[in-house]
């Protein structure tokens, strides 16, 4: 054996200097290395034995992590150039190598034929295994292959020598994996029987190790030939003595065969299966999975054979399979094996009564109840693929339920029950106790927003419960799942197979239970929706040619085996809902039509509707409820009420009336007597309630509203009286505030309601694809093929190119007009190259200019078209000129060529440009073009104009959603669009907006005090909600009214100061005291809507989804006027879809953590390139000014290295930002309002840094206009420095880096661009703002007298502010707390008194939250465009802002602390140091907290979501030290989160340490 490295010399001269030094070993990393010692027998040295199976598991461990990298590691350390000529070096190298090693093979194999001593033989195979070890796959040949094996073969049988044997049958494994063509040879010359053989007999370890390595290489090429040959039952023998890295080896060879098991024939696999099963209770989960495969593709074989698939059964293999998919199992099995096992059991009890059987006894419904309970939460998972997964699995859930009701009799019409029928009927509480666990689930997941497949699937499971059910136990269960309501929801639904399904579960419970329910489907609605469907406008929506077809998934077995997912998904069909879960075995029909009759649902309804519902019913008076009466009354006195107060004006006696009808329906609301969905929509009382609120502004035309200050006063009043009776006293049934019931009241009719799509594109699998139109470039999605044709009453035009073009599917019809613009503009076109050269001059560098000095404008093109409502006029001179004005147009158009030309060079240009450079100029020729704001080309697609404001893709799934549902197949993508293009005539609809928001907007830019208070009601009902509603849509009536519910709840501080005000006014109340309102808002999350979250979710994980434009327009629409109906999470990943993925860029590339689990702060920059910058810790805002300087407007990833410091990442980046925000907290900055009492110096934050701490937050110092200077500070500066601090925070944004900036809500209020009112400065300076609304309410008092009694002398006692009066206060016109601010000048604005208090409230509002802070709040939002479009943040809240941008506050949960946190190294949960460290910082206080988290991770802050979002999960291990840990200090690396512990004696030890490092360790990164 000594001679195997005698050879090694020669051969390592031949090599070049880079490939030596590598064992053959090394290379393959797959082979055993223990061939020294030939064990006698198994039995007879087990002590022996099991330490050889451990070393050798050493060993295997060692080889496959350190071999194969070996490999490469000699070409990552050199040049490019060195490389390639070091390539072409070697394959010289190897043409020569290859003829030698051929002669070589030929003298070996001629030795080995010979018959010749041991020795010798032993020789020539250690030869023959160096030889495989190095050569390549041109080094032999089929002769070759063909010459060896059978010697091979020979000697692996030779039982007088070991070390033959092994060498032999290594010498096997080594010529398979170097020409995979070998194993055709080796098994022609009996080699699996061989080596089937050799592991039965077992005599020798290493070499039965070896004959396992040698049959998993055969069985990749001939899994055919090892079934044969018995290999499953040889690897499976004895495979308890080996250990796990073998047993591994042995299962992927069984995984191999079984992967391409015969479908016809003898089973000879069904032996190995009770070995299986036994190992399915291992503890190696890769072990596990491997077995589960086998198990799963076994079952499949056999799922025709009733006999075999009770074979299964009876090795426990259901209860293992069920064991692993109960929540509570120790074992976690990837998604797809999960899923797998799933559809194993559908096979099992498909074809066997048995598994059937067992399955009841074993409670399966449970388990499966628990995993579809998880499938509304799914939106809490970050990983894609846990959730893509889970999708699967519910499907597949729905199969096996679908399996366990079967309905064969019902189906066939057969009189005889199956066998699973009868032993169902003869257990009914297994079928009761079926039902409770499975019903509720089912409704809730439909409920939740699923899919049309997983619709249909839940609908046809329910269907044949109630079939099958016979007992009252059904009734009680139906009415506590309210079914009624259930069904009415789902009849909104418009595919014919879900409406099919639907009326027969109507038609099951009338048939059984028609006592029990008759009244509830009339109060529901049901009896309603089944009427609506027999009228002809609702029949024709439902005919079967608009079914729906679907890509069904495909089933996990088949997924997981199959050699490539491309394969698989390249043969997915679209095919009919009736064959998703069919009832028998799929027959070979599958792809064929659809099943339904063509009437179906209109035949089926209208039998339904005779049969069950009696002729009086169908009187409209009779069929009404009680309930429903009453609330049409309410309904009808709100309309009277509305017109009552249109002609006269007695506003008291209508807020009474008003407040009595509400009263009255939120008692109906409340009461016992449950209202229903139907009876509220029905009843039209909602779009009374509307309608009235508004002042009959609700559903009007944009264009007709006109903001009259009593129209805004009248809605104002309305709404105090509604805030008044909604925040009154709560439900004495519910505990409640009324406001609360009516938001759950309209949460749960919209869920039943609504009917957004979810639309699931299945793209095809195409890497990327090359889009010409607009834009010239290459995109990671499909594109859409279009041609574009001249409409053909159009003359003025010319024709586009005929060919076929490649369109982005997400560019919006802005730019896909200007790319077809210039080449149909006839007239335009032959002026452009002299107007090129004339104008370039004046034009390039002012267009040059906004290109290359800011930032791209990422936002959505057409937003800027209420930009320039004053150009309106002229715009449509230019663009649409009349006939006879033909040669004016020669002289007023080339400024538009002009225009284009520009766009159009700079997109040349940015084709020349570097990758970096695209994404953010690429942007530049929107911005230039879209300075035009009015269209030039109207677009049709057959027939129908598209809007604008839609990407191609979203035009295209309007259309088609008009139709009928829709998933989206390969079809959209491979059909060719004709997009037919006209002049644009007539734009003056386009400015509508702009004009409008004009109007409005005139009211309130008035400081008048008027408009202090009602900047809410002045824009709340102008806004347009998701435009693709229908106005009639009751779903547009219960969003509207949520929508002014939720801006009520904003705004209640405001509306019952106002109110009291008013009361005092009036001298209802004489206590200024009184003012003092307690009142709390309803929490956020009640207006939250659970569905529609999870619509998104479900849409935002779709393929197409890499953009907004990606997603149906319900998303953005209902994202920008609603967006408190979904969740922050949510609202985060769409905010980076908008804000991060450029408009016509790259998907982001998604950075899953080692957890699985994503943070969606550090996600964002997963794919930019990252940028280093040195950063001076003496300088830091200079370091930061010029940071920002060179990069705010790049999309790159910023990181931080300190001068004369070694650490970089992570760690230091979020410090820097951190010492960022401490800088622009500190004091005589001239930013900040700063008073005595709220500025300390040298505490809490940072020692002796000044910081300012407010404990309301900071708002913007106010500035007059006049004033260049104060206390030393320069305006210029302060302005310099907000436009700074808007970089640094769009930045960290970005870069998703967290804050510690503690901003007033006020401030966050106007970076959301909301306007702020005397009620604000309440939020920011409590004093301030108290006193201000006494003022005013003073001013309101003096006004109502006046009003009533003329003006007279009385008022003088009225006017006295606390006793005191108005004139004694002293006060005169300048800025309280900032002497050089003077208000106003002049003689009667010397000193305040009683006369001029109301200029001076209106004065005083407006320096702190208007003109006095507008220069500064203008910087801040210019400096933050530079990085991104700062209106992308108007869906969060003022909170949500906070947490986005500062992270959590206060979230150490530490019940939650041991989930989120990795220990390693010598740590455990339940170590000492641990326990003790954990008690350490729950001992902290929240200074000593915040330390703590800056020492570890270099913020003090954590990312939103707490601990949980951190990435890399802190991690704490233990450091060893060389003397006495408790002389040592902990450590930290901060890129990592990474604590390296010393384990103390004691606790109060660690706590001084710590303390200590967390002091001394600011503030630097060094090497630990």
């Amino acid at each position: 054996m000594e001679s195997r490295g005698q050879k090694r010399s020669e051969i390592d001269d031949e090599l070049p200097a880079d490939k030596r030094a590598c064992s053959s070993l090394e290379f393959r990393p797959s082979t055993s290395s223990s061939s020294q010692t030939p064990i006698n027998s198994v039995s007879s040295t087990p002590e022996r034995n099991d330490q050889n199976i451990h070393d050798h598991a050493d060993h295997m461990d060692t080889e496959s992590e350190g071999g194969e990298p070996e490999k490469d590691s000699a070409y990552d350390s050199c040049d490019e150039d060195e490389e390639d000529q070091r390539h072409s070096d070697l394959r010289d190298y190897q043409r020569r190598r290859a003829s030698g090693d051929h002669g070589r093979f030929q003298t070996i194999i001629s030795s080995l034929s010979e018959e010749v001593d041991l020795s010798q033989h032993l020789v020539m195979l250690t030869e023959l295994c160096e030889v495989l070890s190095f050569c390549t796959e041109d080094s032999l040949s089929g002769d070759t292959s063909n010459s060896l094996s059978p010697i091979l073969v020979k000697l692996s049988r030779d039982e007088t020598s070991a070390d033959i044997m092994l060498l032999a049958i290594r010498a096997m494994t080594y010529l398979c994996d170097v020409y995979p063509k070998s194993s055709v040879y080796l098994v022609r010359h009996d080699a699996v029987p061989a080596l089937c053989q050799r592991l039965l007999a077992i005599e020798y370890l290493d070499v039965a190790e070896q004959c396992l390595q040698a049959l998993e290489k055969l069985s990749r090429e001939q899994p055919l030939a090892c079934l044969q040959a018995g290999a499953i039952m040889a690897v499976l023998n004895y495979i308890d003595f080996f250990s796990t890295s073998i047993q591994r080896v042995a299962l992927s060879t069984v995984v191999n065969i079984c992967k391409k098991l015969p479908s016809e024939g003898p089973s000879p696999f069904m032996d190995a299966v009770p070995t299986l099963c036994n190992l399915l209770q291992y503890e190696d989960p890769q072990l596990v999975e491997n077995v589960a495969i086998c198990l799963i593709r076994i079952t499949e074989r056999v799922s025709q054979s009733s006999e075999m698939l009770d074979e299964l059964c009876k090795h426990g293999l259901i209860r293992q399979a069920t064991h692993f998919m109960s929540l509570n199992s120790r074992t976690t099995l990837s998604q797809p094996i999960h899923n797998g096992l799933i559809g194993l059991l559908v096979k099992l009890s498909s074809g066997s009564v048995v598994a059937f059987r067992t399955l009841y006894e074993l409670n399966m419904s449970s388990i499966l109840k628990d995993i579809l309970s998880t499938y509304d939460l799914s939106h809490g998972m970050s990983s894609t693929h846990v959730v893509d997964g889970h999708c699967y699995q519910v499907y597949e859930v729905l199969k096996l339920l679908n399996e366990l009701l079967p309905t064969s009799a019902r189906d066939q019409d057969a009189p005889q029950l199956s066998e699973k029928e009868s032993f169902l009927i003869n257990r009914p509480e297994l079928l009761e106790k079926f039902g409770r666990d499975i019903l509720p689930s089912l409704i809730q997941v439909v409920n939740s927003g699923a899919n049309l497949y997983i619709c249909y699937g839940c609908l046809s499971v329910i269907n044949k419960l109630i079939y099958l059910s016979t007992s009252d136990m059904l009734v009680e269960l139906l009415k506590n799942a309210n079914i009624s309501s259930f069904l009415a929801g789902v009849f909104t639904r418009k595919d014919p197979h879900v409406l099919v399904s639907t009326l027969q579960i109507a038609e099951l419970i009338l048939q059984k239970f028609s006592d029990n329910f008759l009244d509830s489907f009339i109060k529901e609605g049901v009896f309603f929706a089944i009427d609506a469907l027999l009228t002809p406008e609702k029949s024709s929506l439902v005919t079967l040619n608009k079914c729906s077809k679907l890509v069904f998934p495909v089933s996990s077995g088949t997924r997981l085996l199959s050699d490539s997912s491309q394969k698989s998904a390249s043969k997915e069909v679209l095919r009919c809902l009736c064959y998703a879960f069919p009832s028998s075995s799929p027959s070979g029909s599958e792809k064929g039509s659809c099943m339904l009759e063509k009437d179906s649902v209109y035949s089926l309804a209208k039998h339904v509707r005779t049969k069950y519902f009696a002729p009086e019913l169908c009187d409209p008076d009779k069929s009404l409820t009680d309930v429903l009466q009453k609330l049409r009354t309410f309904s009808a006195s709100l309309s009277d009420l509305m017109n009552m107060s249109l002609d006269t004006c007695a506003p008291n006696q209508h807020e009474e009336s008003f407040y009595g009808i509400m009263h009255q329906v939120m008692e109906k609301l409340g009461g016992r007597e449950p209202i229903s969905t139907f009876e509220l929509i029905e009843s039209g009382i909602l779009k009374s309630l509307m309608t009235y609120l508004s002042n009959d502004r609700y559903l009007r035309q944009k264009g007709d509203l006109v903001a009259a200050k009593g129209d805004i006063y009248a809605v104002e009043k309305r709404f105090e009286v509604f805030a008044r009776l909604l925040f009154s006293l709560p439900d004495p049934f519910s505990g409640d505030l009324p406001i609360v019931t009516l938001i759950r009241r309209l949460q749960s009719s919209l869920s039943t309601l609504e009917n957004f799509p979810v639309i699931l594109s299945h793209i095809p699998k195409q890497r990327n694809s090359y889009a010409t139109v607009p834009y010239e470039r290459y995109t990671a999605y499909p594109c859409m093929r279009a041609r574009f044709v001249r409409d053909k009453e159009e003359t003025t035009l010319g024709d586009c190119c005929e060919d076929v073009l490649t369109v982005d599917p997400f560019s919006s019809l802005d730019a896909i007009e200007g790319y077809v613009w210039p080449k149909v503009n006839a007239k335009g076109t032959s002026r452009i190259k002299s107007a090129t050269i004339e104008g370039q001059s004046e034009c390039t560098p002012s267009n040059a200019s906004s290109s290359q000095g800011g930032c791209p404008n990422t936002g959505e093109p057409e937003s800027m078209s209420a930009d320039l409502p004053e150009l309106k006029a002229d715009e449509v001179n230019l663009t649409q000129p009349e006939p006879e004005q033909e040669p004016s147009f020669g002289q007023t158009n080339p400024g538009t060529s002009l225009d284009e030309t520009y766009t159009d060079t700079v997109e040349k240009e940015v084709e020349a440009q570097s990758e970096e450079d695209t994404q953010m100029e690429e942007q530049c020729p929107l911005s230039c073009s879209s300075e035009d704001a009015s269209p030039k080309l109207l677009f049709y697609l057959e027939g129908k104009q598209l809007e604008r404001s839609l990407t191609l893709y979203q035009a295209i799934l309007q259309q088609q959603m008009k139709e009928h549902e829709i998933v989206i197949g390969s079809k959209l993508w491979s059909k060719v669009y004709t997009l037919t293009y006209r002049k644009a005539v007539g734009q003056e609809g386009a400015h509508n907006e702009g004009v409008d928001s004009a109007e409005s907007s005139t009211v309130s830019d008035k400081v008048g005090v008027y408009t202090l208070y009602t900047s809410l009601f002045s824009n709340m009902f102008p806004c347009e909600l998701a435009s693709d509603l229908e106005k009639s849509n009751p779903t547009y009536d219960i969003v509207y009214l949520l929508k002014s519910l939720e801006s009520m709840n904003k705004f209640i501080f405001h509306l019952l100061s106002r109110q009291r005000i008013c009361a005092f006014a009036e001298g209802k109340i004489n206590d200024l005291d009184a003012f003092q309102i307690a009142v709390t808002p309803v929490p956020q999350n009640e207006f939250l809507s659970s569905k529609l979250t999870e619509k998104l979710e479900q849409q935002m994980r779709d393929g197409l989804a890499v953009s907004v434009g990606g997603m149906p327009l319900w998303c953005n629409q209902l994202m920008a006027s609603c967006p408190f109906l979904f969740s922050f999470e949510v609202k985060c990943k769409y905010f980076r879809l908008a804000a991060f993925v450029p408009l016509l860029g790259q998907p982001p590339s998604p950075s899953h953590s080692d957890s699985g689990m994503t943070s969606d702060r550090r996600q964002s920059s997963g794919g930019l390139p990252r940028q280093k910058f040195l950063v001076f810790r003496n300088r830091i805002l200079d370091s930061a000014a010029q940071m920002m300087e060179l990069h705010a407007c790049q999309k790159v990833l910023l990181e931080v290295e300190y001068d004369e410091e070694v650490g970089t990442g992570l760690g230091p980046t979020l410090e820097f930002y951190t010492l960022v925000s401490h800088e622009f907290q500190k004091s005589g900055l001239g930013m900040w309002r700063e008073d005595g009492g709220s500025f300390t110096s040298g505490t809490s934050h940072a020692e002796d840094t000044g910081i300012l701490i407010s404990p309301c937050g900071l708002f913007p110092r106010p500035w007059s206009s006049t004033m260049d200077a104060s206390d030393g500070t320069q305006f210029s500066e302060v302005i310099k420095k907000f436009a700074l601090l808007g970089k640094i925070v769009g930045k960290a944004l970005q870069d998703g880096r967290v804050l510690d900036l503690h901003f007033s809500k006020a401030f966050y209020k106007l970076i959301l661009g909301q306007d702020l009112g005397l009620y604000d400065i309440q939020s920011f300076d409590p004093v301030l703002g108290r006193t201000l609304l006494e003022f005013k309410a003073l001013v309101e008092r003096k006004r109502f007298l006046e009003s009533v009694h003329g003006e007279n002398t009385t008022f003088e006692f009225d006017s006295c502010f606390r006793e005191t009066r108005i004139e004694d206060l002293c006060l005169d016109f300048t800025l309280p707390g900032y002497p050089d601010f003077v208000l106003a000048s002049g003689f009667d604005h010397k000193m305040v008194n009683s006369t001029n208090l109301e200029d001076y409230v209106s004065l005083m509002a407006d320096a702190t939250i208007n003109s006095g802070i507008s220069r500064q709040v203008e910087a801040f939002k210019s400096g933050f465009n530079q990085v991104f479009p700062i209106e992308h943040l108007q869906i969060f809240t003022e909170e949500e802002l906070e947490r986005l941008l500062c992270g959590e506050r206060d979230s150490w949960a530490f019940n939650e602390l041991l989930d989120h946190i990795k220990f390693d190294h010598g740590y455990t949960a339940s170590s000492p140091p641990i326990v003790n460290l954990l008690e350490i910082i729950h001992e902290f206080d929240q200074e000593k907290r915040r330390a703590f988290l800056q020492f570890v991770t270099g913020a003090p802050r954590l990312p939103p979501g707490g601990f949980a979002s951190l990435n890399p999960k802190l991690t704490i291990v233990r450091k060893h030290s060389s003397n006495s840990a408790d002389l040592d200090l902990p450590s930290v690396m901060t890129c990592a989160n990474y604590l390296k512990l010393p384990p103390y004696s004691l606790k109060e030890m660690m706590k001084e340490k710590l303390v200590y490092a967390i002091k001394e360790g600011q503030g630097s990164f060094h090497l630990s």
